[in-house]
């Protein structure tokens, strides 16, 4: 750090991000649960014809994009919000519910980025610690707390997920705290809580384009919640950044929306190379979390976690591994096409032949 950096970020830890190769590197690329598909074809071309206007700003409310979403949510336009990539909504989320006085919770193991935002806001923080064995998130631990929860779900990096109506049940018992919900992997397993945000006011759901609608790189990003919520995201936005999305991920955005059937196709072929991937997994030993997401949380007691990724790596296969203490003889496996899933197996099997085997 240099000597100007302000004192009050002196401890802050960043997030680290997984590794990104350079686009010409021959590695099968399983370590940040993209999508391995590319955007819709018709959204291209709706986001080409409107590079003409790239001179002007772009539109700070989105109406477009929200008119559109607001239809394909079932919701009120002035229930929803985009924003920059839903890390952007996640922390403007902590800027607008926590304080010093008033916290926020979270797993142990969860998403990378909460504490880095409690840190990083000022905001005292509890990590509630998910079931020993099982890395399942227990509701009533929830329950109760005074604090500003935070839930993803299905839950990262485990892909576990709650039910509709255990969310709700930490919504009853937290009414005069919200609770965020992070959907970014929703829609490859499960049912979303979106249709709780008419019930409770105290709801706020976020979603990402990045993952099952292949805009990792356009960063694009979504909260819905009551407008009173909404509102006061918005105070923050236009007070930090109101272009905040460019004209040409807005246009992406609701080119995609209007090829919804292509994002449908996609994640049928994930979830389903997800289950087959799972299952090949289990013949060769691996213990496997029952993964809600686009991506598996895997290990074997045949080598600790940290060294099966260099192996990996080694071989040309890129995971992602953390080094917490609980987790650390696990590996997060992104789930690409059959054909990325097929080289992960025979680097595995290279790796860790057959007992028998030569």
């Amino acid at each position: 750090m240099s000597r100007f950096f302000s004192e009050k970020y002196s401890a802050l830890t960043p997030y680290t991000p997984g590794e990104q190769p350079r686009a010409e590197s021959p590695l099968v690329k399983l370590n940040t649960n993209e999508s391995p598909y590319p955007p819709s074809p018709s959204a291209l071309a709706y986001a080409r014809e409107h590079t003409r206007s790239l001179n002007l700003y772009s539109d700070p409310t989105c109406r477009e994009l929200v008119e559109l979403a607001a239809e394909v949510w079932d919701v009120a336009p002035e229930e929803l919000l985009f924003t920059n990539g839903s890390d952007e909504i996640l922390n403007f989320a902590f800027m607008a519910f926590c304080d010093a006085g008033r916290g926020a919770a979270f797993p142990d193991i969860s998403y990378g980025f909460y504490p880095v935002f409690a840190q990083l806001n000022g905001v005292p923080y509890m990590e509630v610690p998910l079931e020993q064995d099982s890395f399942r998130i227990r509701p009533e631990d929830y329950f109760g707390l005074g604090r500003t929860i935070f839930i993803a779900n299905p839950n990262a990096p485990t892909g576990l997920l709650l039910s509709v109506g255990e969310i709700e049940s930490i919504l009853r018992a937290n009414p005069d705290n919200v609770v965020v919900v992070d959907e970014a992997y929703i829609d490859f397993g499960g049912s979303s809580c979106v249709p709780l945000i008419h019930r409770y006011d105290n709801l706020l759901v976020t979603q990402t384009f990045s993952k099952s609608r292949s805009m990792a790189g356009a960063r694009l990003g979504l909260g819905l919640g009551s407008p009173g919520l909404i509102r006061d995201l918005n105070t923050i936005k236009y007070s930090t950044n109101p272009y905040n999305i460019n004209s040409m991920t807005l246009a992406l955005g609701i080119g995609t929306l209007l090829d919804r059937d292509y994002t449908c196709r996609c994640c049928k072929a994930v979830s389903e190379n997800r289950d087959w991937t799972a299952a090949q997994l289990r013949q060769r030993g691996f213990t496997v979390l029952d993964s809600a997401a686009n991506f598996l949380f895997a290990k074997t007691e045949r080598m600790e976690g940290g060294a099966l990724y260099e192996a990996l790596k080694n071989r040309g296969v890129l995971v992602r591994h953390f080094d917490k203490p609980r987790i650390t003889r696990y590996n997060r496996i992104t789930i690409g096409t059959r054909a990325q899933s097929m080289a992960l197996l025979d680097a595995l099997d290279w790796i860790l032949p057959k007992e028998g085997s030569v």
